[in-house]
């Protein structure tokens, strides 16, 4: 029988709307860097960049961050953030959801502990749409071998035939960003897709907070046109995750350029070597399939897998 899921016990979780005050968000990265496993949905670039969307709340308690989502109908549970490697996790569940409770998007890593010790109490579901992709740098940026030969003669295409600029993101950048942003959003028509005008005022709460946002790295691509100026065409958001993982949060570039996309995608990773980038985490397919399929086309060398998780509370 399923249980009759309930919200959890508000004597102890003390929920408050995200912010982007120095404390809180330093509170917050600290215990992300204790997960055992950095997925991308969990950073604080991310989650910011999306709370005007989905209205993140978060609740410090006992060392762990406790993040719901409030943007729709009823309240969504994620994972909790912290060190999740702790041998009490029936008792503090039983104590802050007596009742049972649902949450998305749990890493592996947590799904395999709460398997472990919670036993028949819990249930677990794939949810394969939010597996983020993992690529190896190297090969990213090699592009070698039959898999990614159409990928590598872009790129070379895009050498060839533009007289390009790249430039890692800072201040002086911003606004051309912005402005290419705008571009792209207003030729795609975006403003009939509810997904990417959400994705749009992410990608500008994350621009409006640059300095802000911890380990926030980018780049952006320019090029020389007829006139002699210089046209933003691509850039990339990304963010260092500290496990030798570099995530991409957002990346755009204008279809008029041949090969832009490849370019970004290799010339960022290049420009990057000096970080030592192991991995390139460029997050889920979301369950569309020509995503999927573009994504799978890269040669993953795995995925960071993600579950709902169905806590069937203390009495079973």
């Amino acid at each position: 029988m399923q249980p009759s899921f309930m919200k959890p016990s508000s004597m102890k979780l003390s929920f408050s709307p995200l912010t982007i005050e120095r404390r809180k968000r330093e509170e917050y990265s600290s215990l992300f860097a204790l997960c055992g496993e950095r997925a991308s949905d969990y950073s604080f670039t991310n989650i910011w960049g999306w709370s005007e969307e989905r209205r993140y709340e978060w609740a410090f308690h006992d060392g762990l961050c406790w993040l719901r989502l409030t943007g729709g109908p009823a309240p969504v549970w994620w994972a909790p953030v912290g060190n999740w490697n702790r041998p009490d996790w029936a008792e503090l569940l039983n104590g802050l959801f007596p009742s049972g409770a649902v949450f998305e998007r749990v890493p592996q890593t947590l799904a395999g502990i709460w398997r472990e010790q919670l036993r028949e109490r819990l249930r677990l579901e794939e949810q394969r749409s939010e597996w983020e992709y993992l690529y190896s740098c190297e090969k990213m940026i090699a592009l070698s071998g039959n898999r990614l030969h159409k990928k590598k003669n872009l790129l070379n295409q895009f050498r060839k035939f533009y007289d390009y600029t790249y430039a890692p993101i800072c201040g002086k950048r911003i606004e051309a960003i912005r402005a290419m942003q705008e571009e792209w959003f207003r030729w795609r028509g975006c403003e009939e897709s509810p997904g990417l005008a959400a994705e749009n005022t992410a990608i500008a709460r994350v621009l409006n907070h640059w300095e802000e946002l911890p380990g926030i790295l980018g780049g952006s691509l320019s090029v020389r046109d007829a006139g002699g100026g210089d046209r933003t065409v691509a850039y990339t958001v990304a963010e260092d995750l500290g496990d030798g993982t570099v995530v991409i949060h957002f990346e755009k570039g204008l279809d008029s350029c041949k090969g832009v996309y490849q370019a970004i995608n290799q010339i960022f990773l290049e420009q990057s070597r000096e970080r030592a980038f192991t991995f390139v985490n460029r997050e889920q397919d979301m369950g569309i399939e020509g995503i999927r399929q573009a994504k799978e086309s890269y040669g993953p060398v795995g995925f960071l897998k993600k579950y709902k998780a169905f806590w069937l509370g203390g009495t079973i």
